[in-house]
């Protein structure tokens, strides 16, 4: 699995306070398609937070059913990415946090099920909607969001280069075949 850090205030593991672990999916169909959620004018990935007593892999189904009602079953789930965050004084908490974001890679041509979805509060207030992207157009997609938020720089970047680790594992596998 590859790993990125982002650290630009060059915070070692004594000065975290607090870890925040998230789960991602990139649920790609047989069309080359991607699910992306949208909410308050930011595009992301399925997924959410690891709530206590969760491992990766329960927290990555539990998110997916929530978001696109999506029931995952038998699949051999391990993430492809990691992503780190080091930020001091995380939203002017007084806390440094350490944010890992677990990115995984599910192909699956099952559809998006709303009547099975369990979205937040935050969510339903906000009109959190799934959007059905074909790959060869989620970059452009995601370039174009990136004045619709001011957090959209940070997370924009990030989902690009998630997309870029993605095409690469699937250059990987296909060259060994």
């Amino acid at each position: 699995m590859k790993e990125i850090a982002f650290n630009k205030e060059n915070l070692s593991s004594k000065d975290i306070e607090e870890i925040v672990t998230r789960t991602k999916a990139l649920l790609i169909n047989s069309n080359n398609e991607i699910i992306l959620g949208y909410c308050d004018n930011t595009y992301q990935f399925p997924g959410g937070h690891l709530e206590k007593g969760e491992t990766l892999k329960d927290c990555l189904l539990r998110e997916v059913k929530e978001e696109t009602g999506i029931i995952l079953k038998n699949q051999n789930l391990e993430p492809f990415f990691l992503v780190k965050h080091y930020t001091k004084n995380y939203r002017n908490t007084n806390k440094n946090r350490l944010n890992n974001i677990y990115y995984y890679l599910i192909k699956t041509d099952q559809k998006i099920d709303l009547t099975n979805t369990n979205y937040s509060y935050n969510e339903k207030e906000k009109g959190y909607t799934l959007k059905i992207i074909s790959l060869e157009n989620v970059k452009n997609l995601l370039l174009n969001s990136i004045n619709d938020n001011e957090i959209n720089g940070i997370i924009v970047k990030e989902m690009l280069l998630v997309l870029d680790e993605y095409k690469k594992v699937v250059e990987k596998h296909e060259n060994r075949n």
